[in-house]
């Protein structure tokens, strides 16, 4: 491999948490440039939206007026042209500057498709066409990246080829070489199944994003892709940025305070496999972490993963979760019928409760704080939680002094399905609470590459 002549410098940016250029004008969009900005109303939940939302908060590209990023549409050569300028500023131009006929001086992406050229990421047709608005294929945006990061291949091209995608044939001769060594390098990305790569289908904009997310990255980054779609991973192996599915069969919500830490133990919702399809996690696996603390909200953070009753160490986090309400909000009861009470989702939490204090070193889980709520609606809140939390304690038989309203649980109470976990929220001193949907909130990425070997 040969190293690029130029230094690339990246940066990258949990679950509340392209456009193709700064000036980019869409054939969709003939007179109305793109909008400058971060998040799109339809990438939410794609399996390219961290590689997309990166690329935005570079600059490198830009979404629509409406707030769509439209990440299935195709990309012409005009579009990709202003967008690999855009990833490569810095990029050196040793080559001449060349005219294409199909290019006048005033057209939109002339400067783009100029640098592109001196740069060795484009070149025009043999014809003297550069054939601006043509729907770039696949192949051309590797072979595109590959030749302008002077990537070479090394061993045999149709031993790389022939191991790796299922549809090898199908590449064009001109690209065998230059695919071969973006595969090598790790560039190709093949969603939904790593093994074709559809050389010659249409490039949507997901996908060129996802190609520039791996020609950006330095070897010291985490990839804002799954593992599981970068083409020319070994086997066996679960890489960065994984996605794992994950449920909470506790609750259906969780509830804790801003500074609160809680344990928290969820399972994987599907197996979860390699490039191969060997399934390396399954469905079902516990996965014990905990809710930390963030800036702007919590985020789970995992450490262990158990594998038929085997622990392994598993370090994956969810996005920042940053939705709140107001502690003081009525609708919080609803959520705390059928209540778990504990600390986030388990155990430590010591809070405040009117007088008294509750110590859980367990969850205390049961109808009794459920029905107590339900069924005294007119009363204050804090105080209908902290009966109904002392009622819970008392009916199993715990240790309760009832003098100083301290109770200290030794064992789970167990009662109706729960239909949330409460942490802080208890804490009459928070103003505000953050309130997490484990089904959307709780999914996991690798940070580091996992294996069970």
């Amino acid at each position: 491999m040969i190293t690029p002549s130029y230094r690339l410098k990246s940066s990258t940016a949990l679950l509340l948490n392209l456009s193709l250029s700064t000036v980019l004008i869409s054939p969709f969009l003939a007179h109305r440039p793109a909008v400058a900005q971060t998040r799109f109303s339809d990438t939410q939940g794609h399996w390219a939206h961290s590689c997309i939302q990166s690329l935005a908060q570079r600059k490198i590209i830009n979404g629509y007026p409406n707030g769509e990023f439209r990440p299935n549409a195709p990309v012409t050569r005009a579009e990709y042209a202003t967008m690999v300028v855009n990833a490569f500023p810095k990029a050196k131009r040793d080559r001449n500057a060349r005219s294409f006929s199909d290019v006048q001086s005033n057209y939109w992406a002339a400067n783009a498709i100029r640098t592109a050229s001196q740069t060795g990421f484009l070149t025009g047709y043999p014809s003297g066409e550069f054939r601006p608005t043509q729907q770039i294929p696949r192949t051309q945006v590797l072979v595109s990246l590959n030749n302008g990061l002077a990537y070479t291949p090394t061993g045999s091209v149709n031993a790389t080829l022939g191991n790796t995608y299922a549809d090898a044939s199908a590449i064009p001769s001109y690209a065998r070489g230059a695919i071969a060594a973006a595969t090598q390098n790790q560039l190709v990305v093949n969603y939904p199944d790593v093994r074709y790569l559809n050389p010659n289908s249409r490039a949507t904009r997901a996908e060129v994003a996802t190609f520039l997310c791996q020609a950006l990255k330095t070897p010291q980054q985490a990839s804002l892709i799954s593992g599981q779609y970068i083409a020319g991973i070994e086997a066996g192996d679960l890489q960065t940025s994984t996605e794992i599915p994950v449920y909470y069969d506790v609750a259906k919500t969780v509830i804790v305070a801003p500074n609160e830490t809680a344990p928290l133990t969820v399972k994987v919702a599907q197996d979860i496999k390699d490039q191969q399809g060997k399934t390396i996690i399954p469905k079902g696996s516990s996965i014990v972490g905990e809710l930390q603390p963030q800036d702007d909200g919590t985020q789970f953070m995992a450490s262990e993963v158990i594998i038929d009753g085997k622990s392994y160490p598993l370090e994956a986090a969810s996005e920042s979760i940053t939705r709140t309400v107001s502690a003081r909000d009525p609708n919080l009861l609803a959520l705390a019928r059928n209540a778990v009470l504990g600390a986030g989702a388990a155990a430590g939490l010591s809070s405040l409760i009117g007088d008294g204090t509750i110590k859980a070193e367990r969850v205390i889980t049961g109808a009794a704080l459920g029905t107590a709520i339900e069924t005294n609606r007119n009363r204050p809140w804090l105080s209908v939680a902290r009966d109904s939390a002392l009622g819970a304690a008392a009916a199993a038989g715990l240790s309760t002094i009832i003098g100083d309203r301290t109770i200290t649980t030794d064992k789970v109470l167990a009662g109706a399905t729960s239909g949330a976990t409460i942490g802080g929220v208890l804490d009459p001193a928070i103003d505000e609470v953050i309130v997490i949907d484990p089904e959307t909130d709780l999914n996991l990425r690798l940070e580091t590459p996992f294996s069970i070997s």
